[in-house]
């Protein structure tokens, strides 16, 4: 049986960061200061295989369209009656928190800029990333720019640079170590490769298994190019020299062994390394024989004579130590993060120790002072980052953050000093200080957040401060707080905390130093899935499939809720206005007229008027109407003017005082009540001509195309009010053919160099956005965007029609279009006429797509086959994204603006036809292309009539209709999404059919105390510091999916969690039908280390109950627990089959049925492998998956009632989930272990390895590199209808990821895998990785990889975005033609 395995949802989170200056801007950007806004640094971050690429920007705060009509309203305020500065200042996100501002910024930089990120490039590798570093090599000194080194978990190292010419990142080398001797150990896969490099870049460190290092030396400077190639005829274009595997126990101490983290030190002359190790290992129960076992070494690596002197030698530190940060060169030393301590050591060996609670002396018999008594804090999964060079914050997993001051006693530290929180944040996964100020937390289960911090000077005035100082976060300066931000902290505290008083310049005036913490900028994210289920959803008018996924952490915890399509809310229906062939939505306003002009306020394009008028077309009755309608004072709609024909587009003119009407074969201009002002018929003297196709209006200009291929220009002269011919000589022949053309005015500047270095100051009014700043300044200069028939795009500058761009990639959608420099290209008159080939151009437009910066996109649409996005930046650099295969000519690019709340305002482009979809580009996740979910689109506008800036009118295959996003959708990411933040964690949900609702198990901690048998208590706190310690519990949770309200729930006991959740359908007598659908829990009781652990199983029942009709929603339900049946060991796993219970406990299989709603009676049983981890059951077959004895295949009997073993996986192998999947008659059995390798099992009796039906049988391996913790079967219906649809898989995984496994028929499998097999020859893969080998699993039981019957859809993906020449050479290498490719796997691709 063949599948697909195809990620509809790419990894969310951060897990490894850096920061450096990677691209061009980042120099450009710091040398002209004027200009903003200013690229400060990159970030790029990384989660499981995806890359992503970030801009740190420095920019004038973003004004909304909101702010800016408060700010002209209460400009008639009389001066001298607004608030004085320092009076008061009040939080922007209307908490109300007043800062009395005694304490005035003393910092450099503009207080009122705002950094931001702003997305680059994202690449998904065909490895899992380990660790990523900045170095510099010698071309670094060219170009000023650094390089990325990226390592990955398979042993390799990749180098990696920013390339002009391909506008993307370029692989410079590999490095493999997977061959090496450490590498062939068995244990090998258990172990994660880290990466560190050396402050100045002398050389890069991967460690390796068995305590080894792999060293990657650079290249620094001439010199030792020059000796390195007298030695070994070395090549001289390469950064690097040869690099070496260190064994660390016999090069350089046999005493380092087990190591635990190492660092690269600054201020060394040669490279000099940290090892944090234990040669001995100890755990809780062994301390009384084995404490103190963790060591620190530190040595210099001698690359040149490869000798490696240790330095210092420390050993007796904790036995739970667990990180090392090094420290700054004025210092020296390195810092040890412990589970209870916080200890520093200098190159002298001496420590300096800060317990955080009383466990620290315990555990350990170093020299400590006593813990604060009322200290009681747990660093596991801290992060450190200095902020200065005597100050570093402790990040703890819960997001409080901890300044940490280091006091000097003369050049020696004498103590540290734990300062109170100053603020939460997101949970860490990795800490990265940008600048002097700028502060990167990276997250794998939330937000990563950026956060600047500052620091200021104040006097100390009062005796009592005269020895503390303070901390504030502040958040109201420099972020808008948004409906997250009790994620990062509450907004209404502000924080006093000592820092350490300086001596000022007298002896009598002290100093404090107070540092500043304030939120700039987020990536959003929702981090790893643990349970997911689909639930039902409204999408205008119809129901959809809403995937409710728990994901999250702790507080970051909560719902995420992902569909299809785009999700909208309908508004109101508008059958009266017709628009079959279009509509336009159009701001006109009357005229004042000043001295005989037209005068007209300046406005940005943001802050455009309330549309006014909607114009309609429609094609019947022949010849076609066209209706202008406005609204009546009761918000209906009045069309007051009709007009014969059909219109082929309309746009406000003239400063938007008047109307430019083009029809079929005139251009009108009518006021805006709609009378004529003028009329010019489309006339060759008296001859009428061709029909006009299609046209652009740009004020001034009117650009129209008629069918027999030929245009006219026309301009408005603003003195009188009229249009007239332009003059197209310049151009070349009047009678040139075009087959597509478009206007852009360009108000960023991007297009003429020279006009945007001038308008730099432009962007000096901090109090003015900088879209505004860029428009006012006059920047708008036009250009005329033309195709000619044989494929040659061409840009010519208004108004003087020269030509100042010419390309004929445009037609093979090559990645990057350059230009070619020739002279304007001839396109003759052709007798007999040209016929329409398949890659004609059928629509160009150049239209602005982003959030905050709003970046012209170039967008093509071919007469036939594919549509595709290019990003413009400087003329020549394009990005790409290709929408599938369109085949209907009546599509559409429309343009669109629009605010969905009053913080963002985005522009985008619709899509209509037959299958519409929306592009749109945001700031943190780049281009994206959402279908949505209309089965046609005739005609879109955007549309704010009823003076809501997020309205869209459409006409659909359900008539017009107006309608608006539906709020808080998050289009960053593959699918659109919603967050529902919930402030803990869910382990399990559910969908409950009956009343639609949903149920949620949620993991909480409770404090744990251990009993004995007779119920006395072993143990109590017996200190100060040290407290009981914490164990999971659960609840469980009925929610209403509407509203999101929790309606009833259910405490088990604190030391009692849930483990599995289903429902399942079991007999009763309560029904008429015999049975009901009913909630089935399993639990386990833990009773500390002594005593086994328990469990339990539930049955739950859903009941409606009498509502208060005050509240939301209107019917209202609750929990019945029907039975509570306790067991011997714990149950993992349930699931409903023939109407009865299946439940696990430990390595046996119960069957039960519901006896008189209240007890539940055993039928069946089975003695099953080890630990029973998932069942599933189809019919009256069970599949049941095991943590050490694979898959077993069960079917159950009724009469007698028992269970039969079908056939078992014999090999030893972890199943976490199991499924069946089937598709035409066959049956496969889909398992996943926790490395994350898919394997598909056939039964098959006939087959003579099966031993007569006995052993299943695994045809296929295929390895995902993740963990998967849960799966939904879903039917997948293909053309061909069957009577039973085929099954399809959608997994979630530990890094937040979706895939889908699709089945794939013979031919079309055939094809795709020679395809396959070409993308992995033929195209350069980022970092130079290998994706055959990504994906082989190793078995040492079979001669070759058994990777053949699924196909990779990451890797088949890469063959959409190549252009279309090269598509073709790859297609005709296969025998097959690129269509049939592409249409195989569109019709693939589809999420559900």
């Amino acid at each position: 049986m063949h599948a697909l395995r195809q990620d509809i949802l790419p990894p969310s989170g951060v897990e490894f960061a850096t920061t450096l200056k990677l691209t061009p801007s980042t120099i450009t950007g710091s040398s002209s200061q004027e200009k903003l806004p200013r690229v400060l640094t990159n970030v790029v971050v990384s989660r499981s295989n995806l890359l992503r690429i970030f801009e740190v920007w420095e920019q004038p705060p973003q004004i909304s369209t909101y702010i800016e009509n408060e700010r002209e309203r209460r400009a008639h305020v009389r001066k001298g009656t607004e608030a004085v500065e320092g009076e008061v200042e009040m939080d922007e996100g209307g908490e109300g928190w007043v800062n009395m501002g005694s304490v005035k910024a003393t910092a450099k930089k503009d207080p009122s800029m705002v950094s931001r990120f702003h997305f680059v490039r994202e690449h998904t590798l065909h490895g899992t990333v380990t660790g990523m570093e900045s170095v510099r090599i010698m071309s670094t000194y060219e170009d000023q720019l650094d390089r990325l080194l990226v390592s990955f978990k398979d042993a390799k190292i990749a180098l990696l640079e920013w390339s002009d010419a391909a506008h993307d990142l370029v692989t410079v080398s590999i490095h493999t170590y997977e061959r090496a001797p450490q590498m062939v150990s068995l244990d090998s896969p258990l172990f994660k490769t880290e990466l560190r490099a050396d402050p100045l870049s002398r050389c890069a460190a991967l460690s390796l298994p068995k305590d080894a290092f792999a060293i990657l030396p650079f290249f620094q400077t001439q010199a030792e190019l020059d000796v390195m190639e007298q030695e070994q005829n070395h090549t001289r274009d390469v950064p690097y020299s040869p690099s070496f595997v260190l064994d660390l126990v016999n090069d350089v101490d046999e005493r380092i062994r087990n190591v635990i983290d190492f660092v690269f030190l600054p201020g060394y002359n040669n490279p000099t390394v940290a090892v944090l190790c234990q040669s001995e290992q100890t755990w809780a129960g062994r301390l009384k024989e084995y404490r103190d076992t963790a060591r620190l070494y530190i040595f210099t690596l001698d690359l040149m004579s490869r000798n490696y002197p240790i330095i210092t030698a420390v050993d007796g530190l904790p036995y739970d130590s667990v990180s090392l940060l090094p420290c700054a060169t004025s210092l020296g030393g390195v810092i040890v993060l412990t589970s209870n301590s916080i200890i520093y050591v200098d190159q002298a060996a001496r420590r300096v120790s800060l317990p955080v609670n009383g466990w620290a002396a315990r555990v350990s018999d170093m020299p400590m002072p006593p813990a604060d008594k009322d200290l009681g804090l747990c660093l596991e999964g801290s992060r450190l980052v200095f902020v200065d060079e005597k100050t570093f914050f402790v990040i703890r997993k819960d997001g409080m953050i901890h300044p940490i001051e280091i006091i000097l006693d003369g050049r020696t530290v004498s103590k540290l000093v734990l300062l109170p929180v100053i603020a939460q944040t997101t949970i860490p996964a990795v800490a990265r200080l940008l600048n002097d100020d700028l502060l990167f937390i990276g997250s794998m289960v939330g937000p990563s957040v950026l956060m600047k911090n500052t620091r200021e000077e104040v006097p100390l005035e009062l005796p009592a401060q005269q020895t503390g100082a303070a901390t504030t976060i502040d958040l109201s300066d420099s972020m808008d707080l948004d409906d997250d931000d009790d994620l990062y902290g509450d907004s209404q505290t502000a924080a006093q905390v000592a820092v350490g008083a300086t001596p000022g310049a007298s002896a009598t005036t002290k100093t404090r130093s107070i540092i500043h913490l304030s939120l700039c900028d987020s990536l959003p994210a929702y981090g790893p899935i643990a349970d997911m289920a689909f639930s039902l959803a409204k999408n205008g008018e119809r129901f959809v499939p809403e995937l409710v996924a728990a994901t999250g952490a702790g507080h970051l915890g909560g719902f995420t809720l992902f569909q299809r399509d785009l999700p909208t809310r309908t508004k109101r229906k508008l059958h009266v206005l017709g628009g079959a062939r279009g509509i336009w939505s159009l701001p006109v306003r009357q005229s004042q007229r000043v001295n005989g002009l037209s005068y007209e306020k300046a406005m940005g394009p943001f802050s455009a008027e309330i549309d006014t008028i909607i114009i309609s077309t429609d094609a019947n009755p022949t010849p076609g109407v066209s209706r202008i309608a406005t609204r009546t004072a009761k918000t209906d709609v009045a069309i007051p003017t009709r007009i014969p024909g059909t219109t082929i587009s309309a746009a406000p003119f003239f400063q938007r005082t008047t109307i430019l009407h083009v029809m079929t074969n005139s251009i009108r201009v009518l006021e805006p009540d709609g009378n004529e002002r003028q009329v010019i018929k489309d006339m060759d003297g008296s001859l009428p001509r061709a029909k006009i196709k299609s046209c652009s209006i740009c004020d001034p200009f009117v650009l129209i195309l008629r069918e027999d291929e030929s245009i006219g220009l026309f301009i408005g002269e603003t003195e009188r009010g009229k249009i007239r011919r332009k003059d197209m000589s310049p151009m070349g022949d009047k009678t040139s053919r075009y087959i597509a053309g478009c206007f852009f005015t360009d108000t960023i500047g991007l297009f003429d160099v020279e006009a945007s270095e001038n308008a730099a100051a432009s962007y000096t009014d901090k109090n003015t956005s900088t879209l505004q700043a860029a428009v006012a300044a006059g920047n708008r200069s036009q250009w005329l965007v033309l195709v000619r028939p044989q494929g040659v795009m061409e840009i010519w500058s208004l108004p003087k029609l020269t030509l100042v761009f010419s390309t004929a990639a445009i037609s093979t959608l090559e990645n990057i279009l350059m230009d070619s420099c020739s002279p304007a290209a001839l396109s003759l008159p052709q007798d007999p006429p040209r016929k329409p080939q398949d890659l004609d151009v059928d629509q160009i437009l150049v239209a602005p797509l982003g959030e905050t910066s709003l970046v012209p996109h170039l967008f093509v649409k071919f007469h036939k086959v594919v549509s595709k996005t290019f990003e413009i930046q400087r003329v020549e650099e394009t990005e790409k994204t290709v929408l599938a295969e369109h085949k209907r000519i009546s599509r559409m690019f429309v343009p669109f603006v629009t605010s969905p709340n009053m913080e963002c305002t985005l522009a985008g482009v619709f899509f209509t036809g037959d299958r519409p979809c929306w592009i749109v580009a945001t700031d943190k996740g780049g281009i994206r292309v959402v279908p949505s979910g209309h089965t046609v689109v005739y005609a879109f506008t955007a549309c704010s009539l009823w003076e809501s800036k997020g309205d869209f009118l459409l006409y659909s295959d359900e008539g017009p209709t107006l309608l608006e996003w539906a709020p808080e959708v998050q289009l960053d990411s593959c699918l659109p999404y919603r967050s529902v933040p919930r402030s803990r964690t869910y382990s399990n949900v559910i969908f409950e059919h009956s009343a639609s609702l949903i149920v949620a198990a949620s993991s909480l901690q409770a404090r744990f105390a251990s009993y004995d048998e007779d119920g006395n208590i072993i143990w109590e706190p017996d200190g100060n510091g040290v407290s009981f310690p914490y164990a999971d519990c659960s609840t469980l949770e009925l929610i209403s999916p509407e509203h999101w309200v929790t309606m009833d729930g259910y405490e088990f006991a604190s030391n009692e969690f849930v483990n599995t959740l289903a429902c399942v359908s079991l007999e009763t007598t309560s029904t008429e039908s015999g049975s009901k659908d009913f909630i089935a829990v399993g639990t386990t009781i833990n009773r500390g280390e002594d005593l086994a652990v328990k469990g339990a199983t539930y049955i739950f029942e859903v009941v409606e109950v009498v509502s208060d009709p005050n509240w939301t929603p209107k019917r209202w339900y609750k929990l019945k627990l029907r039975v509570k049946d306790d067991a011997k060991g714990p149950v993992t796993a349930v699931c409903g089959i023939n109407g009865y219970l299946v439940s696990s406990m430990g390595q046996k299989i119960f069957v039960r049925a519901l006896d008189l709603d209240e007890r539940l009676v055993g039928i069946a049983f089975l003695d099953v492998g080890v630990y029973v981890i998932s069942l599933r059951s189809m019919k009256n077959l069970l599949l049941i998956g095991d943590a050490m004895k694979s898959v077993w295949l069960v079917a159950f009997q009724e009469d007698p009632y028992k269970l039969v073993i079908l056939a078992k996986d014999v090999r030893k192998r972890h199943a976490t989930t199991v499924d069946f999947f089937f598709a035409g008659g066959e049956l496969a059995i889909a398992s996943e272990d926790e490395e994350g390798v898919l394997r598909l099992f056939a039964y098959d009796p006939s087959d003579p390895e099966s031993r007569g039906g006995q052993h299943l049988l695994c045809h296929t391996e295929f390895h995902g590199h993740k963990e998967c913790r849960s799966t939904i079967m879903i039917a997948r219906r293909t053309k061909d209808e069957q009577l039973i649809p085929q099954a399809k898989l959608v997994s979630g995984f530990t890094d937040g990821s979706l895939s889908t496994l699709t089945p794939v028929d013979e031919a079309v499998f055939k094809r795709l895998q020679l395809l396959q097999g070409q993308l992995t020859r033929n195209v350069q893969h980022t970092a130079g990785l290998n994706p055959k080998a990504h994906r082989i699993v190793r078995n040492d039981a079979v001669s070759k990889p058994l990777s053949k019957n699924v196909l990779d859809g990451q890797l088949l993906s890469e063959f959409q975005v190549l252009g279309i020449s090269r598509q073709n050479e790859i297609t005709r290498q296969i025998g097959t033609e690129k269509a049939l490719v592409l249409h195989d796997w569109s019709s693939l691709i589809v999420p559900w």
